[in-house]
């Protein structure tokens, strides 16, 4: 969506939290994206606020034209410093939670959080009304939001095409 987004872009950076279990499967997805997009991929890690930092500064180095944040509590928690970071930057930036949108990012494709605490308080029911946990299946994330923030597009310079503003289920103005 991102590369719709900015169609120009050549070269994409994929912030990940090398601590977070599923960094590697996200990596290697990333790169096989990028590879069909006939794209480049840098990855650039962080744990720490001033890793978060030091990926900024490098990414402005490589002259990244797009960003991707990866799904991360840690990135979840430093979102207003990562949205402010993009937005000094002017580095068109891509997020896995609308708080991120709603807070000024340019874009955000995820898991409604909403909807997942809602299942949550679905399955406490049933544990509270004698069900065993062990029982219960394993449930996916159903419901997943495309938030737009065309502010900050503005403020980037860049155009959302009609088909992503077609597909979103919120547009901030």
């Amino acid at each position: 969506m991102l590369s719709e987004l900015v169609p120009q872009a050549g070269v994409f950076a994929l912030l990940v939290n090398p601590n977070s279990p599923g960094t590697e499967a996200m990596i290697r997805e990333m790169h096989e994206a990028a590879s069909a997009k006939g794209a480049q991929l840098r990855v650039l890690k962080a744990s720490t606020e001033s890793e978060i930092d030091a990926a900024f500064a490098i990414l402005v180095q490589l002259h990244i034209d797009a960003l991707v944040v990866s799904n991360d509590t840690f990135f979840f928690s430093a979102r207003d410093r990562l949205v402010t970071l993009a937005g000094h930057d002017a580095v068109p930036t891509s997020y896995f939670a609308r708080e991120f949108a709603a807070a000024g990012g340019l874009i955000s494709y995820g898991a409604n959080v909403a909807a997942v605490y809602r299942r949550l308080g679905v399955y406490a029911g049933k544990i509270l009304n004698g069900a065993k946990p062990a029982d219960l299946p394993v449930e996916q994330p159903t419901t997943f939001e495309l938030v737009v923030n065309l502010k900050t597009a503005q403020a980037l310079g860049l155009t959302i095409p009609p088909s992503i503003l077609a597909r979103a289920d919120e547009v901030i103005e």
